[in-house]
């Protein structure tokens, strides 16, 4: 009975390892490669998959996502010749297993040796100054490369990155003081740019008060001009309506000459026509004073007349 018990015992292992190796589980975004005495077979998606034991074997399993692969610094010089340590980034998917598989032994180190000799290509035609601005450019065209190549081997250059461009220490630092020397420039700019502002919009105000100050003098001379004037013609007004004589005209009148002169605003005297009558009435009324004033007067008139003679 114990040969038997080890017989079954046996089959029973036998069978259970034909059961794991019959059944594979393929996990959501992988594949595996079978093969049968060493020949590829066919390729095993997700899911739940059959396979001949002991006949069929699984080569290899390979995830379908994309991958991102960090390349280290690689030394590029530039066209005019200058050493730069580039680091790369490749984002990359297995499109076909199978290829991937059979097409390239290392399909990782394949792509990082072709994206160094790339590279190298494609800064050896810039100079720094461009290699430093042109980040996108070179993206594209090492993406473009590296899709063309790696396409036989089931690969998909979704995207390339350069993460980093590091030039020579010494021209790091003549690139830094030549922006702080740029700096320096533009805030010294901006600050002449801003007294230049700041004295104009002082001068503007200076101006525009200037304005209205000689607006508001003029302003309030005319005004008083205005006010003097309809006092004199208000006693003007009251003289003539009140009947005033001759000699009473005249006083009046003599009375509002340095009143019109007063005040530094008036530079025009307005001197009424009848000026000359009242001063013939006051001059004959101080004729009647006595017979000296009349003669006086002739007299006067005399040497007012020898002027017209001669």
């Amino acid at each position: 009975m114990e040969p038997i018990i080890i017989v079954l015992i046996i089959l029973v292992v036998l069978v259970f390892i034909a059961l794991i190796k019959t059944i594979q589980v393929i996990p959501q975004a992988s594949a595996a490669i079978v093969e049968r005495f060493g020949r590829y077979t066919r390729t095993l998606n997700a899911g739940l998959n059959i396979v001949v034991p002991f006949i069929d074997s699984i080569r290899n399993r390979i995830d379908l996502r994309e991958q991102v692969v960090p390349f280290p610094p690689q030394p590029v010089i530039t066209q005019d010749n200058l050493v730069v340590n580039i680091d790369t980034v490749i984002y990359y998917q297995v499109t076909d297993a199978r290829a991937a598989t059979y097409e390239v032994a290392s399909y990782i180190q394949a792509i990082e040796q072709l994206t160094v000799t790339t590279l190298r290509n494609i800064i050896g035609g810039m100079d720094l100054e461009r290699t430093l601005t042109s980040r996108e450019e070179i993206n594209a065209a090492l993406r473009g490369v590296l899709d063309e190549a790696t396409g036989k081997w089931g690969i998909r250059v979704n995207r390339v990155e350069l993460k980093a461009i590091e030039p020579p220490t010494s021209i790091q630092d003549s690139m830094e003081k030549q922006m702080r020397a740029d700096r320096d420039k533009r805030a010294a700019i901006l600050t002449a740019e801003g007294i230049r502002q700041s004295q104009i919009l002082t001068a503007e105000g200076e101006k525009q008060s200037a304005i209205l100050r000689a607006e508001g003098e003029a302003r309030a001379a005319a005004l008083r001009a205005e006010g003097e004037a309809q006092a004199i013609r208000t006693v003007f007004e009251s003289i003539h309506a009140g009947d005033a004589d001759q000699k009473l005209l005249a006083y009046q009148y003599l009375q509002m000459l340095p009143k019109i002169a007063e005040g530094d605003a008036n530079k025009l005297w307005i001197v009424p026509s009848e000026i000359g009558d009242a001063l013939k009435g006051l001059s004959g009324a101080m004729g009647n004073f006595g017979p000296m004033g009349g003669n006086q007067g002739g007299a006067a008139t005399e040497r007012r007349e020898k002027p017209s003679v001669d």
